[in-house]
């Protein structure tokens, strides 16, 4: 089964150089057009000028974690609408309850597959 997301823009929020460099990779490889950040601060920047569809986003980060990028994505109007997917290597009740308070709308657990990752997508497309 061929997965194809041709010209959906996500951007992926981590301070992993790995985890950045393996979902680009994935989601390029699936037609994605892929936005990378290191942090919140960087994100946030970046969000304005590329518009992504979906939002990847993990939540400890140096500076602006997850859980603070998330809050002020989805207290703009503008990106209100925008799902954010939290990631972490936490599979916890209290993360995933602290990421509903901050309005995410999914959590993923890392290291997640390839399986887990288009499946989140297809779900907010």
């Amino acid at each position: 089964m061929s997965i194809n997301f041709n010209g959906l823009k996500v951007m992926v929020i981590d301070d992993s150089k790995t985890i950045r460099r393996t979902a680009e990779t994935l989601l390029q490889k699936a037609g994605c057009e892929v936005v990378t950040a290191v942090d919140g601060f960087d994100a946030l920047a970046k969000i304005a000028d590329n518009n992504p569809n979906i939002i990847f986003v993990d939540i400890m980060m140096p500076r602006l974690d997850g859980y603070q990028t998330c809050a002020l994505i989805k207290n703009n109007p503008d990106y209100a609408q925008t799902p954010v997917i939290m990631l972490s290597s936490k599979d916890g009740l209290f993360d995933k309850a602290r990421g509903r308070i901050v309005g995410s709308d999914e959590y993923l657990t890392k290291p997640f597959s390839k399986d887990e990752l288009f499946e989140t997508i297809q779900q907010y497309q």
